[in-house]
């Protein structure tokens, strides 16, 4: 099974998102877009494993406090200048990055080692070749990332407004030639900001 942990986004949020790529995607149609139904924050990727039981188990005792979160803004990965990935900005409290330090902490025992460097928050709208922000041998940034880059720096900062995460989730992503399905597996509630 490949397995994720990620927060996910409220239907307005979605919408809005989703209404945004719906108009950049005339700039860069040589990339591969991330439907709206699978927008959501990963916290870790955890890949392909069979150790579904002892990862729900683990994060059973993973506990945080609920998370403002707001998304605006846009970006590249690695940099604006060589695009692999276009994403949506996300600002949070604190309590993002805790909460993505626990899940780390309580998955480590089990063999799976948290993500090089800073935890980044952010939303994938589109990915060029592989996807990866460090290309594989042959790879270039895509055309139409560049495109879209030239077109964002005439446009206002896109606000698409602000949440509050009151819970985060394990995920199953299968994959298939139309792109991944994510499958709920289990859900984790986190406190209310008032407990």
């Amino acid at each position: 099974m490949r397995l994720f942990v990620a927060l996910d986004i409220d239907p307005d949020i979605r919408k809005r998102i989703g209404e945004f790529r719906d108009q950049m995607l005339a700039y860069a149609r040589d990339v591969r877009w991330v439907g709206p139904e699978t927008f959501h924050i990963t916290l870790q990727f955890l890949g392909e494993t069979e150790k579904l039981e002892a990862i729900k188990q683990a994060l059973q005792p993973v506990r945080g406090a609920a998370i403002g979160l707001s998304f605006r803004g846009t970006g590249f990965f690695p940099t604006p200048k060589s695009p692999r990935v276009f994403w949506v900005g996300i600002e949070s409290d604190e309590h993002l990055q805790e909460l993505a330090s626990s899940i780390r902490e309580a998955l480590q025992p089990l063999g799976f080692k948290p993500d090089a460097g800073p935890f980044k928050p952010h939303l994938t709208l589109a990915r060029a070749g592989s996807g990866r922000p460090k290309p594989v041998r042959g790879e270039h940034a895509a055309l139409g990332l560049r495109a879209l880059r030239a077109r964002l720096e005439e446009l206002a900062a896109p606000d698409f407004g602000t949440m509050t995460a009151r819970e985060f989730c394990l995920y199953q992503s299968r994959l298939s030639p139309s792109g991944a399905k994510y499958v709920k597996l289990a859900t984790y509630p986190l406190a209310s900001p008032h407990e």
